[in-house]
This record gives structure tokens, C-alpha cells and sequence, in this order.
């Protein structure tokens, strides 16, 4: 997509337009499942804000000042991607920490309370 084409889009418009197909059911309850959507588009957010405040890091360090062209042209080199994606993994593994949580929980239920007590009393 061209700027020229880009400048042309209701990117607000776009936004709003429902996806083809059903959405998926996590939970059984749907609000549940309209929280998670929220949190991670707001996750999405904040990482694309993350690497802007990167960039403007960056920029001022080199530079001393920049303009708006400036932050929209600018093209990591492969350390600052590097940067970039490791800085990105960790936000990442923050915000899913819970539900790799309750996945490991899943594989790995805790014995009941009554096996514990039995292994226990015999040592």
C-alpha cells in the first residue's frame, strides 16, 4: 500500500468492521470472552506504543531532535530489533503469564489433599 493509498482509507471506518465468521468462545461466559478481546487489543496497543517510544528514544540519542517524517521513516537496524523483539517477547510472556499459568495447572494438577496426607503418614 502506497501512502497515497494509505491516506485515502477510513482507517476508523476499517477499525469498526465485524470479521467474517463467528468469533471464538473461550469461556462460557461471553463477557468473559469480550474482556479478553479488550485486554488484548489494548496489549497490542501498548506494544506498538512501546517500540514509537523506542524509535523517538533512538532518534533523540542519534540526532538530538527529529520531526513526525522522521519517526514514520525510521528503520531499526538489526541490534535495535533484536532489542525490539526481546523487549516485545517479555511484555508478552507479562501479560499471558496467567494464562500459561492456569495451562501449566492444567497439565499438571496438584494431587488431592488426601494423597498428600496418605504419602505423608508413611514417611
Amino acid at each position: 500500500m502506497t501512502a497515497r493509498d494509505a491516506e485515502s482509507v477510513d482507517w476508523i471506518a476499517r477499525a469498526g468492521t465485524k470479521a467474517k465468521g463467528r468469533r471464538p468462545d473461550y469461556f462460557e461466559d461471553p463477557a468473559i470472552d469480550r474482556l479478553l478481546s479488550l485486554a488484548m487489543a489494548l496489549a497490542a496497543e501498548v506494544s506498538v506504543l512501546r517500540e514509537r517510544l523506542d524509535t523517538v528514544e533512538r532518534l533523540l540519542e542519534a540526532k538530538g531532535g527529529f520531526n513526525r517524517n522522521d519517526i514514520e521513516s525510521y528503520v531499526p537496524d538489526a541490534a535495535a530489533g533484536e532489542e525490539r523483539g526481546e523487549a516485545t517477547r517479555a511484555f508478552i510472556t507479562r501479560v499471558m503469564r496467567g494464562f500459561q499459568q492456569e495451562v501449566e495447572a492444567m497439565a499438571n494438577p496438584d494431587p488431592p489433599i488426601m494423597d498428600w496426607v496418605e504419602k505423608l503418614s508413611k514417611e
